[in-house]
């Protein structure tokens, strides 16, 4: 098997995504130098819908295509600069590919060339450096140690930015902490998932889905959210031992000049009061993981949360960490949050996620 494997072409076009919106795709084709047989492999660019603001730059055109959503400019950049510097580099250094496309864009936040046009290559590169080496991709970038799969976290009824109802949490969520492996625990979230909306079509709620395709009904409450869901939990033949609940507030999206400014039911909370009535919640009900209850600036917020129910529930940092090294560091030095959601498109290549995750782990 070659160490070095040289790339000969790097192409890219502007595609659709899942919601409808442009987004890039890249094509990166390497060649053996001794039998010249070309490894091609293709990756297309994640897109999220609330972003936190200390996120890599995605660049968008901003013209009136797609509502200036459209990423042509990004396309360009990868078939002229980032492809001129990339040929005959070995698809098989990854971390030295990145390296080199961080640099070539010369700023913190990927703005110059975006963190889209920088990540399809690097995502194109580690699945034709894998498909060249005859291993699925989990083993090439995780190797001998990519032997376990995460409890599933199913997100089966939307609000805040993710749906046009009465509901301000972003997310709902099943964990099936009771299951004995991966496909058992996927299989008991879709019978609750399907079970929730029988119950919503019985008390005549709307089963439309919202924007990530949890059901997303006007309700009284979030918590009137939540209890529906522990009805079709229980409805469905499972008990909140096996079946727990964890939560997306995206409360980035509340924040301002220090308030978390409830839209759609209308309350204007401090920090600590938006503390106090999470914990609330997951003293009511069977909330084991939180994600962005508060804001990326609340850094103080933040440690206070961890300081009063850290102990007891997984404090997820979105917004807050967006999967940057340098605020992980910072998060795990003040004690502000006790666990991180890895984005890739947050940080624009694959060795900086890896360096997240190593970082993580550590911790």
């Amino acid at each position: 098997m070659y160490k070095y494997l040289p790339i000969t072409d790097v192409y890219a076009r502007e595609i659709l995504d899942s919601r409808g919106n442009p987004t890039v795709e890249v094509e990166v084709t390497a060649e053996t130098e001794t039998t010249g047989k070309k490894i091609t492999a293709r990756e297309s660019v994640p897109s999220g819908a609330s972003t936190g603001r200390f996120e890599a730059i995605e660049l968008r055109d901003g013209d009136k295509d797609y509502f200036g959503l459209g990423v042509q400019k990004t396309v360009d950049h990868v078939n002229t600069k980032i492809r001129e510097m990339l040929l005959g580099m070995n698809v098989l250094e990854q971390a030295k590919l990145d390296r080199a496309m961080v640099e070539l864009d010369g700023t913190d936040n990927k703005g110059n060339l975006g963190a889209n046009a920088i990540l399809g290559v690097s995502l194109a590169c580690a699945k034709a450096a894998a498909r060249h080496l005859k291993l699925p991709l989990f083993r090439y970038i995780g190797g001998t140690y990519a032997v376990r799969m995460p409890v599933p976290m199913m997100n089966i009824l939307n609000g805040g930015a993710h749906a046009s109802n009465n509901i301000d949490i972003q997310e709902f969520m099943i964990m099936p902490v009771g299951a004995r492996c991966f496909s058992e625990g996927l299989m008991q979230c879709c019978e609750i998932y399907h079970t929730l909306g029988k119950i919503l079509k019985e008390n005549n709620m709307s089963t439309g889905v919202g924007d990530e395709g949890g059901y997303a009904p006007s309700l009284k409450s979030d918590e009137d959210a939540i209890e529906y869901i522990i009805k079709a939990i229980e409805k469905t033949g499972y008990t909140t031992d096996e079946i727990k609940i964890a939560l997306d507030a995206a409360s980035s999206e509340w924040y301002s000049d220090g308030k978390y400014i409830l839209p759609k039911r209308g309350d204007s909370l401090s920090s600590d009061e938006l503390i106090n009535y999470f914990d609330k919640l997951c003293s009511d009900y069977p909330i084991i993981s939180l994600e962005d209850p508060l804001s990326e600036h609340d850094w103080d917020g933040w440690q206070n949360i961890t300081s009063k129910i850290g102990n007891k529930v997984q404090l997820v940092g979105d917004d807050l960490f967006v999967t940057n090294t340098k605020r992980l560091k910072k998060g795990i030095e003040l004690g502000a949050g006790n666990a991180i959601l890895i984005k890739i498109n947050q940080i624009g290549t694959l060795t900086e996620t890896l360096d997240a995750i190593d970082t993580a782990h550590k911790a």
